[in-house]
């Protein structure tokens, strides 16, 4: 079973950057779609992109469009979510998810998504 490990989380301003990273071992990661959710205190998780295994296909949710970039490199086994002019409604635990079963998932309900990282912090302030 793949095991996914999320890096990168912490506390930025508002309109700043922060760059979360997704190291994949125990499988073969070039298999694999791959995509970030969130989840915000009180609220459920959130699908913001998904990468097929190639980067061919790629999604976002509407609010993060033009802000964040989602890309993979599958030598490396890792995968990146680049977060940029940061909100603070962007304030969220953020997961790494991946469907071992097809190279490219588009679904938003994680009951789609099969593995799953232990999630790293970010906040953005004011």
């Amino acid at each position: 079973q793949v095991k996914l490990v999320e890096s990168g989380g912490g506390l930025v301003q508002a309109g700043g950057s922060l760059r979360l990273s997704c190291a994949a071992s125990g499988g073969t990661f070039s298999n694999y779609a791959m995509g970030w959710f969130r989840q915000a205190p009180g609220k459920e998780r959130e699908f913001v992109a998904s990468i097929n295994w190639s980067s061919y296909a790629i999604r976002y949710i509407e609010s993060v469009k033009g802000r964040f970039i989602i890309s993979r490199d599958n030598a490396k086994n890792t995968m990146w979510l680049q977060m940029n002019m940061l909100k603070p409604e962007d304030t969220a635990v953020y997961y790494c998810a991946a469907d071992t079963t097809r190279t490219y998932n588009s679904y938003s309900n994680s009951e789609f998504w099969d593995s799953w990282g232990q999630g790293t912090q970010v906040t953005v302030s004011a």
